[in-house]
């Protein structure tokens, strides 16, 4: 037997079958170890900026209580009219609101943890920020292509939200372009609003940084866009959740806890 017959004997000359196995191999990993889809740092990051942002939701609402009205401008006082008046009852018997009662005053424990809870977000959109960065996670699930941006594609990606149309399961995979474009308004936008509003209304940070108040017209109008940020951010919850329960809770809750989502072909 020569020496080109031998080597055509082997498996390793045989160009197709080596192709084969090749490829053979990273499907049978691929069953065994099941992708991601999403990271480790997306999901721990996830649930602190959810456990963070509902703390802030309930002490800021205790916070408000103490003076349910918002003003524009450096001060705002009973003697002055409000932009805005909530028409709750308040924590401060100095307050006139028309009821007849006043609420237990909550503001010492609720202004404590608000701002335990807004160095954890902070902390933790920050490592999330960088990670993203590094990782390149913004520019492949984060920020939108091009293409995706023409009127046809966003019209046809609104219609379909709007119709309240199921995701199909390749969806699971991959952000859809109006989910795109709101992650990158909530984590670029209003997230760091929030954290500069939120400073803009502490004495302590204005007395060394006085133009980030300044920047903004006063701790007052600080305080309204405070309070209007939230209410964005709110309204981006409760959308956020009602597109999991239509997509498919369990299976969106399992691939945001363990990393596991089905597979497009299932």
């Amino acid at each position: 037997m020569g020496i080109a017959e031998m080597n055509a004997s082997l498996p390793i000359a045989d160009g197709g079958a080596g192709q084969a196995a090749a490829s053979a191999m990273p499907a049978a990993m691929s069953k065994a170890t099941p992708q991601k889809r999403h990271a480790a740092m997306v999901r721990v990051t996830h649930w602190l900026t959810t456990v963070a942002f509902l703390a802030l939701l309930l002490t800021g609402g205790e916070i408000v209580l103490s003076h349910p009205r918002f003003y524009w401008g450096e001060t705002g006082n009973v003697n002055m009219r409000p932009w805005l008046n909530l028409h709750l009852p308040s924590s401060r018997d100095t307050v006139p609101t028309g009821y007849g009662y006043v609420l237990p005053d909550q503001n010492g424990w609720s202004r404590y943890l608000h701002f335990q809870a807004a160095w954890l977000a902070v902390a933790t959109g920050l490592l999330y920020v960088l990670w993203g960065i590094f990782h390149g996670h913004f520019r492949r699930n984060v920020f939108p292509n091009a293409a995706d941006l023409s009127p046809g594609q966003l019209g046809d990606s609104l219609v379909r939200r709007l119709r309240f149309e199921r995701p199909g399961k390749e969806e699971a995979w991959s952000y859809n372009t109006l989910q795109r474009l709101t992650y990158v308004v909530v984590i670029f936008v209003l997230f760091p609003l929030m954290i500069w509003t939120g400073l803009a209304m502490s004495f302590g940070f204005t007395a060394v940084f006085p133009l980030a108040v300044r920047l903004l017209g006063g701790q007052q109008t600080a305080r309204s866009l405070h309070f209007l940020v939230t209410i964005l951010l709110v309204l981006f919850l409760f959308v956020h959740v009602l597109m999991i329960v239509l997509a498919g809770f369990r299976s969106r809750m399992r691939a945001m806890i363990t990393g596991r989502a089905d597979s497009p072909a299932e």
